[in-house]
């Protein structure tokens, strides 16, 4: 693996440094008309440190967030940074069964929530989980102060106790783990990747690479900081180059046309429901969003014609397709020069500093214009699953990652995307694994045989389909299905919103569900959410 592509520093050091330089320049603005600058995001970052290693949290110790993109998670991120936390963000849209399971399996001794947001407690939930998760210390929420316990503190509570004596840096190695991420896979459990320092920023770098991202561009944010994507191109990327960022909290895309034409937002990087709202609303208001040059699309299935739409519509904007993953994030950044509007909107990018085979599945090179797995290996590339028998699953003997994904080389370079081999549901950028819900739903006496399959959705390019065999005397409905799965503390996200009854499941001969059956057939009857 290429280790000259490594900046070989932390994020620690990079915002130190700048903190230093320029401590009155705005490095990341927020939605709500505020900003951070340099110098305040280095203060609070290690005031923040400062009072959590009074409280018992010390380098090497696992801190989780459940934030939204606020000022807040900026400060948590550095504060990881700057006392030599690992760092495990977790998808606010999380419930019990997800957040219990991320705590215990992570042996995390902090994590900050909000209080409440978007109309769901999030202390109460984490009240009820305290029992199960034995390593979990404190509880930093934002909002009011209130009378709990002595595990739970507000946020203002324990940053103004680390003002006085804020901290320096903890000497970490760059190659260490930096961050944990969980992200669905196959099985009913996340899988828990690992990213180094040098591995996470080598993905910014493709992308600053990639996009020829400037000191001029101001980068809009909407995909949660949670995710990979937000991460690293919403929080990270001011302090390791001089692309300044603008977070949104929630998206909305009347919000978002504001926010682009307010503050000269010139770049995006998200999911497909986000650029298709924008393309179709600025249609409908007759703006062209001069200045505003990038929108890189993944996460999801990209249709063609979006692409050709955005670069229609939008007067100076490249609309891309790119691929990548948690575990191997950014393999492809778009093509963005004029002449290649056909491979930006028909192909899903060129290959950015990995090394990519299609491989038969024997995993041997296919060559060009064969379908074949996606394999992919680089410097961005994860350390690995947390578990070891996954990580012999997810490996070539050669190193390379076995994306899942099927997909072929043209003679241009460009990779496209073709099917999926994993069995995920992508739903607006989050992905889902079909077996968590299917495992649930057999735990009731109503349901003999369940496959979970993707379902057409018009704006957040697949949901939730349930293919269900009742049992004898029972009647399975989606209300039936919704009291179900509120009862199980499934994220409300991965509920069914498609249900067909079926007398039995399709098969082969070894008794494996067909679901590329279930799929076509959803298809054909035209389906869609």
């Amino acid at each position: 693996m290429s280790r000259e592509r490594y900046r070989n520093t932390t994020l620690a050091r990079a915002a130190k440094k700048l903190a230093q330089d320029c401590p009155e320049e705005i490095a990341v603005r927020f939605d709500d008309g505020s900003y951070m600058s340099y110098g305040e995001a280095w203060t609070s970052g290690a005031a923040l440190a400062s009072a959590l290693r009074a409280e018992g949290i010390n380098p090497g110790d696992t801190l989780s967030f459940q934030l939204p993109n606020s000022r807040y998670a900026v400060i948590v991120m550095l504060a990881a940074a700057i006392g030599g936390l690992v760092i495990n963000p977790i998808v606010p849209i999380y419930r019990n069964k997800e957040v219990g399971y991320i705590l215990r399996h992570s042996k995390s001794r902090v994590l900050f929530i909000p209080d409440e947001l978007r109309g769901f407690n999030y202390v109460d939930m984490v009240h009820e989980l305290l029992d199960d998760c034995p390593d979990l210390r404190q509880v930093i929420y934002l909002g009011a102060s209130q009378q709990l316990n002595e595990i739970f503190k507000s946020f203002d509570q324990i940053l103004e106790l680390g003002k006085s004596a804020p901290v320096e840096p903890v000497q970490v190695h760059p190659d260490d783990t930096k961050i944990l991420l969980y992200t669905s896979g196959t099985t009913g459990n996340p899988k828990q990747v690992r990213h180094s320092h040098n591995t996470l920023a080598a993905a910014l770098d493709n992308g600053v690479e990639g996009w020829q991202l400037t000191d001029k561009d101001l980068m809009l944010m909407p995909s949660p900081v949670t995710h990979i994507t937000g991460y690293v191109n919403g929080m990270e990327m001011p302090f390791f180059t001089r692309t300044k960022t603008l977070l949104m909290s929630q998206w909305d895309v009347n919000e978002a046309i504001r926010l682009i034409e307010t503050y000269g937002a010139t770049t995006c990087v998200s999911a497909t429901p986000f650029l298709k709202e924008l393309v179709d609303t600025c249609q409908q208001q007759g703006k062209t969003l001069p200045g505003f040059r990038l929108f890189a699309c993944g996460g999801a299935s990209v249709p063609s014609a979006l692409i050709h739409s955005a670069w229609d519509t939008l007067q100076d904007c490249r609309a891309v397709r790119v691929y990548g993953s948690t575990e191997v994030p950014l393999v492809t950044v778009g093509f963005l020069k004029s002449t290649q509007r056909s491979l930006a909107a028909e192909t899903d990018g060129l290959v950015a500093n990995y090394d990519v085979l299609i491989a038969d599945d024997d995993g041997n090179d296919v060559g060009l214009d064969t379908d074949g797995e996606i394999l992919a290996k680089g410097p961005a590339m994860m350390l690995g699953y947390s578990d070891e028998e996954q990580n012999r699953d997810a490996f070539t003997p050669a190193g390379f990652f076995r994306t899942g994904d099927i997909g072929r080389f043209l003679a241009s370079g460009a990779l496209i995307i073709s099917d999926r081999k994993k069995d995920i549901i992508i739903r607006g950028g989050e992905n889902i694994a079909a077996r968590e819900i299917e495992e649930t739903l057999l735990l009731s006496d109503a349901i003999v045989d369940v496959a979970i399959v993707a379902v057409p959705h018009s704006r957040l390019g697949e949901g939730v389909g349930a293919c269900i065999v009742p049992a004898p005397g029972f009647q399975v409905d989606m209300d039936y299905l919704r009291e179900l799965l509120a009862a199980s503390g499934l994220a409300k996200q991965k509920w069914p919103q498609y249900l067909e009854l079926m007398s039995a499941l399709p098969k082969t001969a070894s008794g494996k569900v067909q679901k590329d059956k279930l799929r076509q057939s959803i298809r054909q009857q035209g389906v869609s959410l």
